[in-house]
């Protein structure tokens, strides 16, 4: 190691190049106790940016008893007017009405967010799979009217807590009626965090016999069982070349009680420049980006790499031992 970074070993079968699609200010903020301020979630977005991301999914236009942490996302999307022309700044659009408060607000990125699973689509939307698909349509199809990018996420593709395992063909199946729709990006999403890497092969698998391209595929596991990493790795051995992840760890699900944290961003780029693959990220300016939001939110990162780039172990272990002494 030399100065916060890892010693680089390429390995072969890798992308040279990895999308991070940041979620923290969406994913990781909307699942806090407390109400974030909206002008540190601004701050957030623009040191987020400072550190090289260019995808930074910023809120949610959802209803504000639903998600009450993102009810300020009218105030915060015109904080963000001087970022770059070039960011892509999503934000997740739950209904028509969603959508024309993102169309109004000048969002030039949506994402919607389904299910692979009817337990959850009722937990989550009130409705069966197949009528938040029959939802999710006339959005989608607007939006594309309306020359944005869509994003659409699929959350239960490996586990549900109420179904247990999720057939790989279950997955399949919303996944090719997204895409009918006109999505441009599926999101696999491990809401629980249950998969591991076999799983991981063998939905990319189904997946690919079944005719969607994997260009067109992110995914977003959760570390609930410490399996995010080897995960993500494995999706990248199959060619998928977006990866979902959360500043310093912030997230979970809000209706997956059992759900930790989503994959944290630094643990991500540490192993991704350990291969060599490019990601436009400065781990640096990140690790205190979320160093910055961690003071904001009260409580130490949970990831790892941000944890031991700043210290935060070796102090708190100290701080452990002169207790014990006392």
């Amino acid at each position: 190691m030399i100065e916060g970074l890892p010693m680089r070993f390429p390995a072969d079968g890798l992308p040279s190049q990895v999308r991070v699609y940041e979620v923290a200010p969406r994913d990781g903020l909307q699942n806090e106790q407390a109400t974030v301020p909206v002008e540190v979630k601004s701050e957030f977005i623009h040191r987020l940016r400072q550190a090289g991301l260019e995808t930074i999914e910023a809120t949610s236009f959802v209803h504000p008893k639903w998600v009450p942490q993102l009810a300020d996302a009218e105030a915060l999307m015109p904080l963000l007017g001087d970022l770059p022309a070039d960011l892509r700044l999503p934000v997740l659009v739950p209904n028509s009405r969603g959508l024309d408060r993102a169309v109004a607000h000048g969002c030039r990125d949506i994402a919607v967010f389904a299910s692979a699973t009817e337990s959850f689509a009722k937990a989550n939307l009130n409705r069966t799979l197949d009528e938040s698909l029959a939802m999710f349509e006339p959005v989608v199809t607007r939006a594309k009217a309306e020359g944005q990018w869509v994003r659409g996420y699929v959350s239960m593709c490996f586990g549900d807590p109420w179904e247990g395992a999720v057939a790989p063909s279950q997955v399949v199946r919303v996944c090719r009626a997204l895409l009918e729709m006109g999505c441009d990006e599926l999101s696999l999403g491990d809401t629980i965090g249950v998969a591991t890497p076999g799983h991981v092969s063998a939905l990319l698998g189904e997946l690919d016999e079944a005719g969607v391209p994997v260009g067109r595929l992110a995914v977003h596991f959760h570390d609930t069982y410490g399996q995010a990493l080897s995960n993500t790795l494995t999706a990248l051995r199959h060619g998928v070349t977006t990866v979902d992840a959360s500043a310093g760890g912030l997230g979970g699900c809000p209706y997956a009680k059992s759900a930790t944290g989503n994959l944290a961003t630094e643990d991500l780029v540490w192993m991704l420049q350990g291969l060599g693959i490019e990601t436009g990220v400065d781990l640096s300016r990140l690790t205190a980006t979320s160093g910055w939001m961690a003071d904001r939110l009260g409580r130490p990162s949970p990831s790892r790499t941000v944890r031991a780039l700043t210290g935060a172990d070796a102090a708190q272990g100290s701080h452990q031992h002169s207790h014990k002494e006392q």
